[in-house]
């Protein structure tokens, strides 16, 4: 009879210890990798995230900037912790594109995404010129003048990936002009130096506001609160987002219910009010896809870019 009540304690046990071990998390600080330097758009947006994570835990989660090749080197760096739990990291499209033109043998499923956090919508921006000034005419121009609309990238970076993606899904062929960063890119297009860019609110709505560039679309799957009057990409027929989102990923082999004790309280952190205000006052929308719904984003667009890596090649 002891032995088998003693059986019965034993399953009991081993049946609580993963919740009683879920509960628990974090036990000890979390150490935050953002594999970029201060002061850009992940350090700014992370360090939200961790601000709100230490308030949620009551552990301290400190940001550790580790720049270098698109991210990459933070990412190697991070790959290499325990699986348990305290050091986490932060991703975006980049990593896919360095994986499908082969700058790191590391992808999105290097990893285990925990939650996207943050979504940034891209403008598709045109400068004022004699050809077009809205999408139609442009497509209706670059399909009459192939290679005569010049776009302006980072080559092989997200901005080329986001042209890319236009260019197959209308048939059109831009030439395409390259840059280090957005502001660039902006200026270049006030100069009439390109035609056509990826803008941001940041770098761009000034500009707009002048009536010096024009913002044909925007690639998020609703209109945005600060152009409403821009239509998106699937309103004028394209079944594509352009937005630069970034999540929190954990090391592969990390215990499940770890993985799904950070993403509950990451779920809370994006449900706070000053979380909210303070990403949004960043130029970032806050938004919330757990495990699963990250996952399969992730993958869709791995699967888009791997579409795509002969153009961002050549």
């Amino acid at each position: 009879m002891f032995r088998k009540i003693a059986v019965a304690a034993g399953l009991m046990a081993a049946a609580f210890a993963a919740p009683a071990q879920a509960q628990s998390y974090p036990e000890k600080p979390i150490e935050f990798i953002v594999p970029w330097g201060p002061g850009g758009g992940s350090d700014t947006l992370m360090r939200i995230v961790a601000q709100g994570l230490t308030e949620e835990t009551g552990q301290a989660v400190p940001v550790i900037n580790m720049p270098g090749v698109g991210g990459n080197v933070g990412l190697a760096e991070f790959a290499k912790r325990p699986a348990d739990g305290y050091t986490i990291s932060q991703i975006h499209e980049g990593l896919l594109v360095s994986n499908q033109t082969g700058i790191t043998d590391l992808n999105w499923d290097s990893f285990i995404p925990v939650a996207l956090v943050a979504s940034s919508p891209q403008y598709l921006t045109l400068s004022k010129n004699d050809n077009f000034s809205n999408f139609e005419e442009l497509v209706a121009y670059a399909k009459a003048h192939p290679g005569a609309v010049r776009a302006g990238v980072t080559l092989g970076g997200i901005p080329h990936v986001h042209i890319a993606m236009i260019e197959e899904a209308m048939g059109l062929q831009f030439s395409y002009v390259g840059y280090t960063d957005t502001g660039e890119r902006i200026r270049a297009l006030m100069g009439g130096n390109i035609d056509i860019a990826i803008g941001d609110i940041s770098s761009a709505k000034q500009f707009v506001d002048n009536g010096d560039l024009i913002y044909a679309a925007v690639g998020t799957e609703e209109r945005t609160d600060d152009a409403p009057d821009v239509p998106t990409l699937k309103e004028l027929g394209m079944d594509a987002e352009l937005v630069i989102t970034r999540g929190v990923v954990l090391p592969k082999g990390t215990p499940q219910e770890t993985v799904d004790a950070l993403e509950a309280h990451i779920e809370k952190v994006m449900q706070r009010e000053d979380v909210i205000k303070l990403m949004k006052n960043a130029g970032a929308d806050p938004v919330f896809y757990g495990q699963e719904k990250y996952s399969a984003y992730l993958d869709k667009l791995n699967a888009t870019i791997a579409k795509l890596v002969g153009k961002l090649e050549g």
